[in-house]
């Protein structure tokens, strides 16, 4: 079986990271800037899963992977329940039509 080339892997990761990237700081919807957060996520995990693949002595990416999944799986719960009640209080999503009240 032939394995794909880490430079390969390296560029999709650094495309997956800048469309990310762009997607945070261009869009001003709270979901969309939570998917470019999980991108940007994925993009590190790749990049450890190829580096741990490339060298069989760095099994410790695949574990630091699992760990980041997991860590990700909680920030979108928590991340989206906020989104949710930020979304019922303003009644919009877009980040520039917040606006918090002053006491």
């Amino acid at each position: 079986m032939e394995q794909i080339p880490l430079e390969h892997i390296l560029l999709l990761s650094a495309v997956l990271f800048s469309i990310g990237i762009l997607a945070v700081i261009s869009k001003r919807h709270a979901v969309v800037v939570l998917m470019g957060i999980e991108l940007i996520f994925n993009a590190a995990n790749l990049n450890l899963v190829a580096f741990s693949r490339h060298d069989p002595q760095l099994l410790q990416g695949q574990v630091f992977s699992l760990f980041v999944i997991l860590v990700a799986a909680a920030e979108a719960a928590v991340a989206l329940a906020i989104v949710l009640r930020v979304y019922q209080y303003f009644k919009t999503a877009n980040l520039n039509q917040i606006i918090i009240p002053e006491k």
